[in-house]
C-alpha cells in the first residue's frame, strides 16, 4: 500500500496505475526546447494544464512545464515565461547551493576526522561520521559565510513573486473583462 498516494480521504493508486506516465513521445522535443534542464519529465502532447515533474536531483526543486494556450494573450505570454524564466532562476540557484553544501560538509567532515586522527571509515568499514555537535559548527559557519548570498536571493524571490503577482491580477482582469464585453452580433 506504500506506492499509492493518499488525497483527502480517497486512496488513490500510484500514477502509473492511473495512465499517468512519461511521455517518450516527446522526449526529443522537451530535450531541445530546454537543453539545461536537468529533469527530462514531459507531460502528454495534449496536456491542458501545468504539469509537475519529480524532484530535481541537483536542486530537490521540482520543475513544473507551464501549458501553452493555443490563444495566449500577451499578458499570458509574459506571464508564464515569467514563471518559467523564475522556475529556471530558482533551479540554477539551488543547485549550485546545494554542491557547495554538500561540498564543504565533506571537506569539514574530512578536516575534522583529519584532525582526530581517523579515516573515512570505521575499523567496520563503514562511513565515519562527526557527532551532531561537531555538524553544527559547520552549518552555522555555512550560514554565515552564505547570509550575502541568502540576503540577494530572497530580495530577488520577493520582487520576482510580486511581478508574478501583479501580471496574475492583469491577466485575471483581462479574462473578465473578456467574459463581461458585449460580444458582437452577427447577421445571419
Amino acid at each position: 500500500m506504500a506506492a499509492w498516494r493518499v488525497l483527502g480521504k480517497r486512496r488513490l493508486p500510484p500514477l502509473a496505475a492511473r495512465g499517468w506516465r512519461l511521455a517518450p513521445e516527446r522526449g526529443a522535443e522537451c530535450g531541445e526546447a530546454a537543453p539545461g534542464r536537468a529533469s527530462r519529465f514531459c507531460p502528454p502532447r495534449k496536456s491542458g494544464h501545468d504539469w509537475i515533474g519529480p524532484p530535481d536531483k541537483l536542486s530537490n526543486l521540482r520543475p513544473v512545464h507551464f501549458h501553452v494556450p493555443e490563444h495566449e494573450s500577451p499578458a499570458e505570454q509574459k506571464l508564464r515565461e515569467l514563471r518559467q524564466e523564475t522556475q529556471d532562476w530558482n533551479q540554477r540557484f539551488w543547485a549550485r547551493q546545494n554542491l557547495a553544501f554538500r561540498k564543504e560538509k565533506e571537506e569539514f567532515i574530512h578536516s575534522r576526522l583529519k584532525e582526530k586522527g581517523l579515516g573515512l571509515r570505521t575499523e567496520s568499514g563503514q562511513k565515519a561520521t562527526l557527532n551532531a555537535e561537531e555538524m553544527a559548527d559547520f552549518y552555522k559557519e555555512f550560514l554565515s559565510k552564505n547570509f550575502q548570498k541568502h540576503m540577494c536571493y530572497n530580495r530577488d524571490w520577493y520582487r520576482r513573486n510580486l511581478a508574478i503577482t501583479y501580471l496574475m491580477g492583469r491577466v485575471a482582469l483581462e479574462r473578465a473583462w473578456d467574459r463581461l464585453r458585449p460580444k458582437p452580433k452577427t447577421r445571419s
